[in-house]
C-alpha cells in the first residue's frame, strides 16, 4: 500500500491522544500520539475490541461528597483562592476536572464538627409537624459554597441522604443507632420534603435522595438503621407520596450500602408499591463487588443505578490509592451499570480532623486544604475521568478478554457528546503489557508499564449507534 493510502486510512480514524499516570509524583502525563492502522498486525497481542454500536447506560457525573467539613474548609480560603479552585473543579474547560455531581448529606454526615439534624430539641419533646425545621441548623456554610459552585456548573446533579432523623423521632433518642419510629413516618416524609423545598428556596435544586445513608450501619456518629421492610414501608406509603406531590422532579434511590448485601435492594425493589417510586439503587463497596450491581439491575433492568460512595484512607499508599479506586469504583463501576463515579468526600483539613467524635478518623478529601492545597488521589482519579467523559456521554462495549494467560488490561470506554471515544485503561499486571485497540476495523498498538493508568482518547469517524440500554 503506498503510504499517501496508508495516511488516508489512518486519518479517517484519527490518532490516540493519551494521559498516564506512572506514580504519584508524575501524573496525566502525556502520551506520544498513537495512530490507528488498517493493515494487517504481525504480532500476536491481547485486543481489547471497541464496538460504538453497542451502547449502555448514560453518564451522569463523577464527583465527591460535600460534606459540612469540605464546605467549612471552602468557605475559609482567600476568596480569591476559592474562586480559583472551584473553577478548577467543576469548571467547564478541558483544563478543569469537570467535576458533576455532588453527594449531600441531609442534617450532619460524620464529616463535620457535630451531629445535628434540622430539627433538633430538647429531651422528652416532638414536632411531628416540623413547625421548628431549620435549614441552617448545621453546616451553616454549605448553601453558600453550593451556590458558588452552581453558577460555575448549574447543571450539577445533586444527591442527597440523612445519616439520621432527628433523635426524637428515633427508638435511640440518639444520633446513634435506633431505628425510625413507625408514628414518625409522616413527619420523616415531611421532614425530606421541608429539606427538598428549602433548599429549591436558595436555588438548588435535588437531584434525588436515598431514605438512609448505610441503612446497616449502627457505629456512625451520626447513624441510623432501616431494613429493607422498613425501607420499602417508608417509601411507598410515605416519601414515595410526598414527594411526588412536592417535588416530582427528586427522585429517589434505595439502599446506599456495600455490594455485600444485594438481597436488600432486591428485597425494596420486590414490593411493587414501593418499587412504583424508586428510580434506582445506590452502592458503595466498602464490602462486596460491584458485580452485585449488575445482578440487581439483571432482575430490574428499568432501574437507573449510582455509585455514591467510597473514602481514600489518609494513611494509604496515593499510588496504590488511585489503582484500586480506579479498578473498582470507576471501571468497576463503570462496567457494572452505574452512572456515577462519587468519591467520599472533596477536602479536608492536614490532619482529616473535621469529623465527628464517632466519625470516620483519617478520610483523605480530593483535596486537602491548609496553607497550600494539595492534590490527592481522589483528584487525580477525576482528573483521569471526569475531565474527559462528562454527562451526556454513554458507555460503549469494549471488551475484557486477553489473549494471553496475564492477568487482563482492565478498561472501560465511553462516548461523549462531541463524538469522540474515550477509554479508561490499566494494567494490572506485574510487567509492562503491549495490547491493541481494535475500532471499525482499524487498530492501534500501545503499551503501558505495570500499574499504569491512563486515558485513551481518539475521534469517532461516524455517528451510528445502537443502543443495548
Amino acid at each position: 500500500m503506498r503510504a499517501r493510502e496508508q495516511d488516508e486510512q489512518q486519518d479517517e480514524q484519527g490518532v490516540i491522544e493519551g494521559w498516564v499516570t506512572r506514580d504519584a509524583h508524575s501524573p496525566l502525563q502525556p502520551l506520544p500520539p498513537v495512530p490507528f492502522s488498517r493493515s494487517s498486525p504481525r504480532e500476536a497481542l491481547p485486543i481489547i475490541d471497541v464496538d460504538d454500536r453497542r451502547t449502555f447506560q448514560p453518564i451522569e457525573g463523577f464527583g465527591f461528597a460535600l460534606t459540612g467539613g469540605s464546605a467549612y474548609l471552602l468557605a475559609g480560603m482567600a476568596a480569591a483562592d476559592r474562586a480559583a479552585l472551584l473553577q478548577e473543579l467543576f469548571g467547564a474547560s478541558e483544563e478543569s476536572l469537570g467535576l458533576s455531581c455532588l453527594r449531600l448529606s441531609i442534617g450532619a454526615s460524620d464529616l463535620g464538627p457535630r451531629a445535628f439534624s434540622y430539627c433538633d430539641l430538647p429531651p422528652g419533646t416532638t414536632d411531628p409537624d416540623l413547625a421548628h425545621f431549620d435549614l441552617a441548623a448545621g453546616d451553616v456554610d454549605v448553601v453558600p459554597v453550593l451556590q458558588q459552585i452552581l453558577r460555575i456548573n448549574p447543571t450539577l446533579k445533586l444527591i442527597a441522604s440523612p445519616w439520621s432523623a432527628p433523635p426524637w423521632m428515633k427508638s435511640s433518642g440518639s444520633f446513634i443507632a435506633g431505628s425510625l419510629k413507625r408514628d414518625y413516618y409522616p413527619a420523616y416524609a415531611r421532614y425530606f420534603v421541608k429539606y427538598v423545598e428549602a433548599m429549591r428556596g436558595h436555588g438548588i435544586h435535588v437531584s434525588a435522595v436515598t431514605p438512609q445513608n448505610e441503612p446497616r450501619n449502627p457505629q456512625n456518629e451520626p447513624s441510623m438503621v432501616m431494613t429493607a421492610t422498613e425501607q420499602a414501608e417508608f417509601i411507598k406509603g410515605y416519601l414515595g407520596p410526598q414527594l411526588r406531590r412536592a417535588a416530582p422532579e427528586t427522585e429517589i434511590l434505595c439502599w446506599d450500602h456495600n455490594c455485600d448485601e444485594p438481597d436488600y435492594p432486591l428485597a425494596v425493589l420486590g414490593d411493587a408499591g414501593a418499587r412504583a417510586y424508586i428510580a434506582g439503587v445506590a452502592w458503595h463497596l466498602y464490602r462486596g463487588t460491584a458485580e452485585a450491581m449488575s445482578k440487581v439491575r439483571a432482575r430490574y433492568p428499568a432501574k437507573k443505578v449510582y455509585f455514591t460512595e467510597q473514602w481514600v484512607s489518609a494513611h494509604e499508599d496515593p499510588m496504590g490509592a488511585l489503582r484500586w479506586h480506579m479498578r473498582n469504583v470507576v471501571i468497576g463501576g463503570l462496567r457494572n451499570w452505574s452512572r456515577t463515579a462519587v468519591e467520599w468526600n472533596l477536602a479536608s483539613d492536614p490532619d482529616c480532623s473535621l469529623h465527628t467524635p464517632g466519625g470516620a478518623v483519617g478520610s483523605l478529601g480530593g483535596v486537602t486544604i491548609g496553607p497550600a492545597v494539595a492534590r490527592n488521589a481522589g483528584y487525580y482519579l477525576m482528573a483521569h475521568s471526569a475531565r474527559f467523559i462528562r454527562p451526556g456521554a454513554v458507555r460503549i462495549h469494549s471488551s475484557e478478554e486477553s489473549a494471553s494467560e496475564e492477568p487482563a488490561i482492565l478498561n472501560v470506554a465511553c462516548l461523549t457528546p462531541d463524538l469522540r471515544v474515550v477509554m479508561l485503561v490499566m494494567n494490572d499486571a506485574d510487567g509492562p503489557r503491549r495490547f491493541r485497540i481494535r475500532h471499525r476495523g482499524a487498530h492501534a498498538t500501545l503499551e503501558l508499564g505495570a500499574g499504569d493508568i491512563a486515558t485513551l482518547r481518539w475521534p469517532l469517524a461516524t455517528a451510528a449507534v445502537h443502543s443495548d440500554a
